[in-house]
């Protein structure tokens, strides 16, 4: 069945019931509000979101969300970086940019920015990249990210006083950057919204979805994605994992925990 019958059908059938807040969420009711409904048969209008690109970035920080996306009507996806130059994943994964700075919209729906480490870190020190989300990010709704994409945004100063959340291995890099540090499968503060590591981009997706539009729309995007999870082990995070598996993996992340937060202390002079 093509991805066009199964929206039709998922359309016809969107009847389902509400389901109760996604788990493992720290919320905020300073967010904005749902888009309002419009009559039937009318056309929201087209919401723009822009989902930062670089070289090196994890690939799963931003094909998780931008799923989610796809689902909702009347938006228009942007892959922004410097340039429409090809751009390698950190697992070798090529994609090509779909807008550039200069043609990105001004206004957003959603500004969002995934995470990696090495390429991440590069963009946390490029004045280009920081300049460009600290001016989308004044006129966007909603400041997002999955994984270490918010010390991206941290860097940019667009953390600063919010709560926020990243990768367990990289939390203590956050009060850095001036954001309270929030253990947390995503977190909503105001018009902030981060999530945790890599593949929380599929919760923190579906959330933000319903945000744009309503519980339906992201429930509708979550049946669709048959994202039901059911993992083989339980060793997703420190207080799951068998105590000397996160031992020997805080081991392996310490020399760029620790680059990690001499960007940040580095990037409190932009500001």
């Amino acid at each position: 069945m093509r991805r066009r019958q199964i929206l039709d059908l998922a359309a016809a059938s969107a009847a389902l019931a509400a389901l109760q807040t996604i788990g493992g969420c720290a919320q905020d009711d300073g967010a904005p509000g749902q888009t309002p409904a419009t009559p039937e048969g009318e056309s929201l209008p087209v919401q723009h979101i822009a989902m930062l690109v670089y070289p090196g970035f994890t690939a799963l920080d931003l094909i998780g969300p931008q799923t989610a996306f796809s689902f909702l009507d009347d938006v228009k996806i942007h892959l922004v970086w410097k340039t429409l130059d090809a751009i390698t994943t950190d697992s070798g994964i090529t994609l090509l940019p779909s807008a550039s700075f200069e043609t990105c919209p001004e206004e957003l729906a959603v500004l969002f920015v995934p995470g990696g480490v090495a390429g991440t870190f590069a963009v946390m020190k490029d004045g280009e990249v920081l300049d460009f989300l600290a001016a989308r990010g004044e006129q966007a709704s909603y400041v997002t990210s999955v994984c270490t994409g918010s010390l991206v945004l941290g860097a940019a100063g667009l953390l600063r006083g919010y709560r926020a959340t990243t990768h367990w291995g990289f939390r203590e890099v956050l009060p850095l950057l001036e954001a309270e540090r929030v253990d947390a499968r995503y977190v909503e503060d105001r018009n902030r919204i981060t999530g945790g590591g890599v593949t929380s981009g599929i919760d923190f997706g579906l959330r933000v979805a319903a945000k744009m539009r309503d519980d339906v729309a992201a429930q509708r995007a979550q049946l669709i994605m048959e994202y039901d999870p059911d993992p083989p082990f339980q060793a997703g995070s420190p207080e799951s994992a068998p105590a000397a598996l996160v031992e020997q993996t805080r081991g392996e992340i310490a020399p760029a925990l620790a680059e990690a937060k001499l960007i940040a202390q580095q990037a409190q002079a932009r500001w």
